[in-house]
């Protein structure tokens, strides 16, 4: 049986460690609560150099396929009256994923431990959220565990096809930018160099368009690598004031109000908000705790500002509609309905509703973006690259002219 080292508190808060063998660290960890101690760390004797060299990101990650898939078929087989344990060893055993299948046997070995399920999956954040966890402890709570996982699966299947949507709106405009970069500057440094010893050769005044490009070219090749530490340092820069509160607000505040993809931000932000917020109601979670989860999960600050003010509106006696009228994220027809469904008691029933209208509106969204950046983008790589043609072109034409006459 495999040796673990421990260390925690007792109940007067004294630090106490040792070491017990054990099947697993959740049993020790399950032993140690029966004798009363807290904040308990548990690490199997021999293994700790193997854990420290564990680099992290190379891994393979749990795709949300994966969670869809074990969800849906956890629910299944709890509703067949499959005991806990006996679930979590069948779908461990099947998996194909080496990080969720080593996921899934902690999970297990924690509930063998005494553990709920709920708490068995907490521990793993990066995989189970706070939304899952949530979730499986209220079906657990309310013995409806199947009726909840099945739930999940479904609110986490639109959740994927919602992100599916944005990323394959985004793909296309990517694709053009990249190709155009691409196309201008390897004219930039490599053909336009050549065209100009060519001019410089013929000798003569050059046409003004020829000039600009020629000395765009000499700027690019000789501070190439200072514009590309520059582009560097901006992408870090801007991602380290998002990390910040006040950056993430304000970022998040411009992409609200952004011309052609604000629109498209704000439905998304709400079908996400209503989704969730119907989906923890609809399971039987607090309200006060659902829009706790809603809130940092939201993916937008202004948003979860708005949520924040929603329950402490709650909390004082008030309704969800004030609060979220004055955010200025939510439209003015889903801040009513949101009302409607305060005042008759189908809260969750309203949210799924919206949450709905705005799938299908996001998907009229994303066709509509595309449809219109298309042409945009067509004529950006067309004006770009023909114009950096033209302006080489012309003191051709011009000899060419010269010698005709």
């Amino acid at each position: 049986m495999p040796k673990f080292s421990w260390e925690a508190r007792s109940r007067t808060g004294a630090a106490q460690k040792g070491v017990m063998e054990a099947a697993s660290a959740a049993a020790v960890e399950a032993q140690l609560k029966k004798f009363g101690f807290g904040s308990i760390s548990v690490k199997e004797e021999g293994k700790g150099l193997s854990m420290e060299l564990k680099l992290p990101g190379f891994g393979k990650k749990v795709e949300t396929k994966d969670l869809v898939i074990f969800t849906r078929q956890f629910a299944t087989m709890i509703d067949s009256g499959l005991p806990l344990v006996q679930c979590l060893d069948i779908l461990s055993s099947q998996q194909e994923n080496a990080t969720f299948k080593e996921v899934l046997i902690k999970v297990k070995e924690t509930v063998e431990g005494g553990s709920t399920f709920a708490d068995a999956l907490s521990k793993h954040p990066k995989v189970f959220d706070q939304l899952f966890v949530n979730l499986v402890a209220a079906g657990e709570v309310g013995g409806i565990l199947d009726t909840i996982l099945n739930r999940l699966a479904a609110y986490i299947e639109k959740a994927m096809k919602l992100k599916k949507q944005i990323k394959g709106a985004m793909v296309y405009p990517a694709t053009i930018m990249t190709i155009a970069i691409g196309v201008v500057a390897v004219i930039l440094i490599f053909v336009i160099p050549t065209f100009a010893k060519m001019f410089a050769d013929f000798g003569g005044e050059l046409p003004g368009a020829t000039k600009f490009v020629i000395a765009l070219s000499n700027f690019v090749v000789k501070y190439i690598l200072l514009i590309i530490g520059l582009i560097f340092a901006v992408v870090v820069a801007i991602k380290k004031y998002y990390a910040t509160p006040n950056g993430k607000k304000t970022l998040d505040t411009l992409a609200l109000k952004a011309p052609i993809a604000g629109p498209l931000i704000r439905k998304v932000s709400v079908a996400r908000f209503t989704r969730t917020l119907g989906t923890l109601i609809s399971s039987g979670v607090p309200i006060m705790d659902g829009l706790e989860i809603v809130a940092k999960t939201a993916g937008n600050k202004v948003v979860e500002e708005a949520v924040y003010k929603v329950r402490s509106s709650i909390a004082e006696g008030k309704t969800m509609a004030e609060p979220l009228q004055e955010c200025g994220v939510f439209p003015p027809m889903v801040v009513q309905m949101i009302s409607v469904g305060e005042a008759t008691g189908a809260m969750d029933a309203m949210l799924s509703k919206i949450a709905d209208f705005y799938d299908d509106e996001v998907d009229d969204a994303v066709s509509a973006l595309t449809a219109l950046m298309e042409p945009m983008l067509m004529v950006f790589l067309g004006t770009t690259v023909g114009g950096l043609v033209i302006a080489m072109y012309l003191p051709i034409f011009k000899l060419a002219g010269t010698v005709g006459g």
